[in-house]
């Protein structure tokens, strides 16, 4: 599983709306700015988010976006299947998959799906509101 710059930018997105949302709509044009994003690339990020419903845009003096939901109630693990489409370690745990062959013999298959729920459960549970704290979630991680 790699993270592409689209997953990785949407979180960035996210977290700036969040820190910024007593500021009511936020142009595009400052986002990418601050976040240091080409504008042109920032609208398709923008656009899956907007038509998932975790932004509202207004179009317009005075237009922008901001978030729809507290920020405590966007998870980086949906955030993440959203821009992703799948967070699966493994091709045969894709969503869409088909029925592996060699599942019933499969003797890694286990460890694989223990794997996707270790990934699936770990980013579940790291909010926007906790990376848009300072020194924000998973710096307590420890192996």
């Amino acid at each position: 599983m790699l993270i592409s710059t689209k997953g990785r930018y949407a979180l960035r997105v996210m977290i700036d709306l969040a820190e910024h949302q007593t500021e009511g709509f936020i142009p595009l044009k400052v986002i990418a700015e601050r976040q240091e994003i080409s504008e042109k690339y920032l609208e398709s990020i923008i656009k899956l988010l907007v038509k998932a419903r975790f932004l509202n845009g207004l179009r317009g003096k005075g237009g922008g976006y901001r978030l729809t939901k507290a920020p405590d109630q966007y998870t980086v693990g949906g955030i993440l299947r959203l821009t992703e489409e799948s967070l699966a370690p493994v091709a045969c745990l894709e969503p869409d998959a088909d029925v592996c062959s060699r599942a019933a013999e499969c003797r890694t298959l286990s460890m694989w799906r223990g794997l996707d729920q270790v990934i699936n459960d770990y980013l579940d549970n790291i909010t926007v509101a906790d990376l848009a704290r300072t020194g924000g979630a998973g710096d307590d991680y420890v192996i």
